[in-house]
């Protein structure tokens, strides 16, 4: 049996030599027969018994202070996100339909979630995914301070609450039409008489409802209801994103997500306004994920279809 100073000064004891004890990813851990609580952070050093007598001991406790010493200023070392770190966790809120959920695991899914796994795992703590049916509510999260960052376009509906980060990925807007429509461009739905289903305070909503001189627009809460506005014949198109209309368009035989669009959605994450350097933080790591691949990774392997990875920098 050997005897361990954990770098929280602790001594346990273990049938095992040493241990290097993972960042906060479960409540506890088990080393042979000894239980390791998450607090227990850094390497376990192991130490014969016969050393715990005399002058030695001295020793060992000021070598075990200054393990605990190396151990602290490594977790502050990324000061711009230390209240996470120390907090152990990353809030992000998501929105329909920025995921889909695995009907099995309940996981979810989609490019968003995984940005979201991959900047936490940087960070070193555990994510937190936050589900919530409309955007307003996301903002809300944000602005309440039980959400730590969101993904959303650079508009008025988040902006009084954060600051956004360079593009991350993004989208178009267009319109899903039924069989045998005549509708080609978005022009073609900009004609009196035509009703057009959106999802409210949605950025393809607010940005379609900016353009149309003649159509007419008509609301649900969420993506579903107004698939069924369309689905129901009573409205000749759907306005939203081209991921979100390209999955809906597998559940109406014969329709088309048209080719024209009406404009874009540029994705960013949004931290709270005046979090500087968490701000700074985010930002590089949208730029390192654009330029390793790690989105281009996550689109081919989740999707939605769709979606782009943005340019480099923070030109759109």
């Amino acid at each position: 049996m050997e005897l361990l100073v954990t770098t929280k000064g602790r001594m346990i004891a273990t049938t095992c030599g040493a241990q290097a004890l993972m960042p906060r990813q479960k409540p506890h851990s088990r080393v042979g027969s000894i239980e390791m609580r998450q607090n227990w952070i850094g390497a376990s050093i192991p130490i014969p018994r016969f050393l715990f007598a005399g002058p030695i001991a001295g020793l060992l406790l000021v070598f075990a202070q200054f393990a605990v010493a190396v151990t602290e200023a490594q977790q502050v070392a990324e000061p711009r996100v230390a209240d996470l770190v120390k907090a152990g966790k990353l809030r992000v809120g998501l929105f329909v339909p920025q995921f889909t959920k695995d009907a099995v695991t309940g996981e979810l899914r989609g490019v968003w979630a995984e940005s979201a796994r991959a900047l936490a795992a940087r960070i070193g703590v555990q994510l937190v995914l936050l589900e919530h049916p409309t955007p307003p509510e996301a903002v809300a999260c944000l602005k309440g301070g039980a959400c730590d960052v969101l993904f959303m376009p650079l508009d008025e509906r988040a902006a009084y609450v954060g600051d956004f980060s360079s593009p991350i990925f993004q989208f178009d807007y267009t319109l899903l039409v039924p069989a045998g429509s005549a509708i080609r461009t978005v022009a073609d739905a900009d004609r009196p008489g035509v009703r057009i289903a959106a999802v409210r305070n949605h950025a393809s909503t607010n940005e379609l409802g900016r353009r149309l001189k003649q159509a007419e627009l008509v609301y649900a809460e969420t993506p579903d209801p107004t698939f069924d506005l369309l689905r129901t014949g009573q409205a000749a198109a759907m306005a939203s994103a081209r991921n979100t209309l390209l999955t809906y368009s597998a559940r109406l035989p014969d329709s088309r997500v048209l080719d024209d669009r009406y404009g874009a959605n540029i994705n960013r994450m949004v931290v709270p306004k005046g979090m500087a350097g968490r701000l700074a933080y985010v930002s590089e790591f949208v730029e390192e994920a654009k330029a390793s691949g790690l989105v281009q990774k996550a689109i081919d392997r989740v999707g939605p279809r769709g979606v782009t990875v943005a340019p480099p920098g923070n030109s759109n």
